[in-house]
């Protein structure tokens, strides 16, 4: 046997033990435990869209991006009337036949941008860091609220706390401008990093931070005091209140900051 051959076969097989020898490709790397695939993590907008692309949520057509809290598809009084998103509690209707409506996708730092209007002595609200347990039946008992009220006729407007606007039995608005019944507010809600801020018809009417002193103290003081998983989540799904009053809602989008 000649030098070169016998090089050329001590070469193949040290390349061969190097190959038996090889570390997991990046692909089976990166494949997490079965304990972890178990349980697939909830959908995050975060990760199909760009940040600062607007995603229309309701645009009058369909409910595509909703179903009903705890539930797979949003609840039958939950309909869509003249482009609006209306909350349906007529005397036909049957209680409780609607729910708390929810985002599918599930969002931490947002600009979310809607119309509402409400009925005479109407209550409804806004929700986000919202999640669910299987024991719980409406999104409050986790999401952080922005008040829908018709403060002229129902109690909790005569308390700033509780009026339009209001980050709900926390926080009230300041030098805000709510239009009649039968009219339409805007509404921007602006959330990054556990700051929030309320805008109602072009103002700026609470900010606070979640988390911080004051707000521990204020949620102390609160009703929501013992409650296990209020505010809980910073990343959770967006909410509209079945508070069995009709209600209005439209042009409803939303963008990750």
């Amino acid at each position: 046997m000649g030098r070169i051959a016998f090089l050329s076969i001590i070469l193949a097989a040290v390349a061969a033990c190097s190959d038996a020898e090889a570390p997991q490709t990046e692909a089976a790397a990166d494949t997490p435990p079965a304990a972890a695939m178990s349980d697939p993590p909830a959908s995050d907008a975060g990760a199909d869209q760009a940040a600062g692309e607007w995603v229309v949520l309701f645009d009058g057509s369909n409910l595509d991006a909703w179903r009903g809290f705890n539930k797979d598809a949003p609840g039958a009084g939950w309909k869509i009337e003249d482009g609006a998103l209306v909350l349906d509690v007529g005397p036909d209707v049957e209680e409780m036949t609607a729910g708390d409506l929810i985002t599918r996708d599930q969002y931490e730092n947002f600009e979310l941008e809607l119309e509402w209007k409400i009925s005479e002595g109407g209550n409804s609200g806004i929700f986000y860091g919202v999640r669910e347990y299987p024991d719980q039946d409406v999104a409050y008992e986790t999401g952080i609220e922005m008040q829908v009220l018709d403060d002229s006729r129902h109690p909790d407007g005569k308390v700033p706390e509780t009026s339009a606007g209001a980050c709900y039995a926390l926080y009230a608005p300041e030098n805000k401008e709510l239009r009649p019944v039968g009219e339409w507010n805007s509404v921007r809600l602006v959330v990054k990093d556990g700051h929030a801020q309320h805008w109602l018809n072009g103002k700026k009417i609470v900010e606070y931070q979640v988390g911080s002193d004051d707000w521990n103290r204020r949620v102390a003081n609160s009703k929501f005091a013992d409650w296990e998983h209020f505010a809980e989540f910073r990343r959770g799904h967006i909410g509209l209140q079945d508070h069995s009053d009709r209600v209005w809602y439209r042009n409803i989008r939303i963008r990750t900051l």
